[in-house]
């Protein structure tokens, strides 16, 4: 394949470091063969320049050191060094997890104390033992590893999650496989094409989603992977990826106390802020929904706990009242300062979290459906491609237009959004009205 295709390109991006190199090349693939070629230091990332035709090899990327804006200039990192996970046993592994799995910290490989290291970064020059990062240089199945500096434990293995190039975890948001057939066979578009399908998925507007190729990919928080089609008859579907056995890698920021939305909150408060009772997230009763833990894995919702899985101002749940829908909870905050800040956004709204019909226009209607009628997925109401809009947030502060839910802020006659096609400016959302029998 490219070269390219090993690096993660980032548009108008300046990273500082001491340690790089000055080479003129004439293209981004010159520039590339430069760093694989470096000598001088482990080349992490270039920098290419298109007016002058510079480029810099960087001993760093943009998760070690400082960014800036730059017009003309296009970052690329190489992705080896942006993995925090690894394939098979790890011997390819270059992230920057330093300590074992039982959370001692490791030795640096270069030093001799408290242990004295059989693998050194000069008798293993390609292994990337630097720093006191977990490595595997002797290729031990049990996966990374690293000297501890604990003088009573010479080694201990590294808690190293599973790649997902074959399997995803969670949603399949930060899946990065090469699966490129939907799951009825189609063979999938590529992101960077505008035929059969025009969109506004393009690299350039979603740097970070990983659309190389015709991969499957999830960049806007579907239920998981897909990708546009070849065949003009039908758009999109979803892609037929496995889930991972090996459970995700366990992120430490769990908290048991209100942080920013309490989005990481894990507590075990399950009574609203009224003092109703949950409804069990994998309870239809009394309240239908589709924030289920079998759809949504990683967001905690066990048991009847108040959550927060869809980025609302802080944790809520549906009640066991069966004429109160959901209700926000009262949750500690981890510190004085986000109390006044939790004070301060405790304004309540007289809307559901997530329904699956809406009543009257629709005018009220909060849920996440983000697909028209004709199966074309939304615009986000904040962008302005494909299509240029005045139905902004600011401008509609109380029609909640996040993301790219259906919404309708305008009095039409039920929730609508603008799509993503070019060709079609707006459509009706595939929503029922919940007075429609079909959907009782």
């Amino acid at each position: 394949g490219d070269i390219l295709d090993d690096y993660l390109r980032t548009d108008g991006v300046w990273i500082f470091t001491r340690n790089k190199q000055f080479y003129m090349t004439n293209n981004e693939k010159e520039c590339a063969e430069k760093c694989e070629a470096e000598r001088n230091f482990t080349c992490r990332a270039f920098l290419y320049t298109r007016k002058k035709l510079q480029c810099l090899t960087l001993a760093e990327n943009a998760k070690m050191s400082v960014t800036f804006a730059s017009t003309d200039t296009v970052l690329y990192e190489k992705r080896i060094y942006l993995m925090q996970c690894k394939r098979g046993i790890g011997t390819d592994y270059r992230g920057t997890e330093a300590k074992t799995q039982r959370g001692i910290p490791c030795q640096k490989w270069a030093e001799k104390i408290p242990h004295k290291p059989n693998y050194t970064p000069e008798k293993h020059p390609n292994a990337g033992l630097e720093e006191n990062y977990c490595r595997n240089p002797d290729a031990d199945e049990k996966g990374p590893w690293c000297y501890t500096t604990d003088p009573a434990m010479r080694f201990d293995y590294c808690a190293i999650p599973e790649c997902e190039d074959q399997c995803m975890q969670c949603n399949g948001e930060d899946y990065q496989g090469e699966v490129s057939r939907t799951e009825s066979g189609l063979e999938c578009q590529h992101w960077d094409a505008q035929e059969p399908h025009m969109h506004g998925f393009i690299l350039k507007h979603y740097p970070e989603k990983d659309l190389r190729m015709n991969y499957c990919r999830n960049p806007d928080g579907e239920l998981r992977p897909w990708c546009f089609t070849t065949n003009p008859n039908k758009r999109w579907e979803y892609c037929n990826i496995p889930r991972c056995t090996t459970p995700p890698a366990v992120s430490g920021l769990d908290s048991q106390c209100l942080s920013g939305k309490g989005e990481d909150y894990r507590g075990r408060i399950a009574i609203t802020e009224s003092g109703n009772t949950c409804q069990h997230w994998n309870s239809q009763l009394p309240h239908k929904h589709g924030w289920t833990p079998d759809r949504y894995p990683c967001k905690g919702l066990q048991e009847n706990y108040c959550r927060n899985p869809d980025g609302e101002k802080r944790p809520w749940c549906y009640t066991t009242n069966s004429r109160i829908r959901w209700e926000y909870c009262s949750i500690p905050p981890c510190d004085r300062t986000e109390q006044g800040i939790a004070g301060m956004n405790n304004v309540p709204v007289q809307v559901p979290v997530t329904e699956e019909c809406y009543r009257d226009k629709g005018q009220s209607y909060r849920g996440t459906t983000s697909v028209t009628a004709s199966g074309k997925k939304c615009q986000a109401w904040s962008s302005m491609f494909p299509h240029r809009h005045i139905k902004t947030p600011d401008r509609f502060p109380d029609a909640d237009l996040r993301d790219n839910y259906c919404r309708n802020p305008d009095g039409d006659s039920s929730p609508w959004c603008f799509t993503t096609d070019p060709n079609t400016i707006w459509e009706y959302c595939n929503i029922k009205r919940c007075d429609d029998h079909a959907q009782e």
